[in-house]
């Protein structure tokens, strides 16, 4: 498919030449000519100079025909308005945007403007890094309802079937990790020795729920 890109940074360029690599065809676009250094000198996408939200730049860039387009600039207010240009004024389905500002991503996640929190994203992956498995999620909805999150699983529930979590929790056991690779759990899948267990769950009751998992099961 076609990709439009605005912004030719680090993030930018590199995005061009993976989506590129995959058999797409790409476009990017940059207020300055000199960020198309970045790209790899045998890049065979448009490098347009401009404005990224402006209309005659984004035609240029192929807008009309792109399935995909990409803000990855580094100013918030920009990369919100060419997302949105593109997505309003030329239908393009597949949009996102990078964020700086955190309470700005939640609000234009709200307003269905897909973005990547940079800032937010960056400090989550640090703490899960830092903090016990669970302390951070994985992923959060939109509306701060929902979280996927690592759980830390007391050795007590190895050797239990994966839906006892479940049954006991409330929660969604969306998948293991199981040396190294991912595993989606079926009604007989056990949790076994080094398991990571991944929930789906209700905000409000992470809390409870990381320490029901916590500790062993209550027997039947």
């Amino acid at each position: 498919m076609h990709v439009v890109i605005m912004g030719c940074g680090r993030v930018g360029s590199t995005l061009a030449r993976t989506l590129e690599k995959r058999g797409h065809t790409v476009a990017i676009i940059d207020q300055s000519a000199d960020a198309f250094r970045r790209l790899s000198p045998n890049f065979s996408g448009r490098t347009i100079s401009g404005m990224g939200f402006d209309r005659e730049i984004l035609i240029e860039a192929g807008i009309e025909e792109a399935e995909a387009f990409a803000a990855v600039s580094n100013g918030d207010n920009s990369n919100i308005l060419a997302a949105r240009v593109a997505r309003e004024t030329f239908g393009v389905e597949n949009v996102v945007a990078r964020i700086y500002d955190p309470g700005r991503a939640e609000v234009y996640q709200r307003l269905g403007i897909p973005t990547v929190g940079t800032v937010r994203w960056t400090v989550d992956q640090m703490i899960r890094r830092l903090l016990p498995h669970g302390a951070e999620p994985e992923w959060r909805d939109p509306s701060g309802t929902v979280r996927l999150a690592e759980v830390h699983v007391d050795s007590g529930w190895v050797g239990r079937a994966a839906f006892d979590i479940e049954k006991a929790t409330g929660a969604r056991v969306a998948f293991l990790t199981r040396l190294g690779e991912g595993l989606l759990p079926k009604a007989d899948t056990v949790i076994q020795e080094g398991d990571l267990v991944h929930v789906i769950m209700l905000e409000r009751d992470a809390a409870a729920i990381e320490s029901q998992l916590g500790t062993k099961p209550e027997e039947e």
